[in-house]
């Protein structure tokens, strides 16, 4: 079953829903401290056990584009 857990280096309220099956390893980044409901603002192949500081640059800066687009 898929596991989930926080990512607060992301952001506050941003989890991370890791995915594993027979082609590899999925991480993706979702926020669910939104009124426009749950958004899923970045999803990736994970290749390495810590998860890559552009990963986490990128997914930074979707969920601001995301948040600022809601206001």
């Amino acid at each position: 079953m898929p596991g989930s857990r926080p990512m607060p280096s992301v952001a506050a309220g941003a989890k991370e829903l890791r995915v594993r099956d027979e082609n590899g390893i999925y991480r993706v980044f979702y926020y669910t401290v939104s009124t426009r409901g749950v958004l899923v603002f970045h999803a990736f192949v994970k290749k390495t056990q810590r998860t890559p500081p552009l990963e986490i640059e990128l997914a930074r800066k979707r969920l601001k584009e995301l948040l600022d687009a809601q206001n």
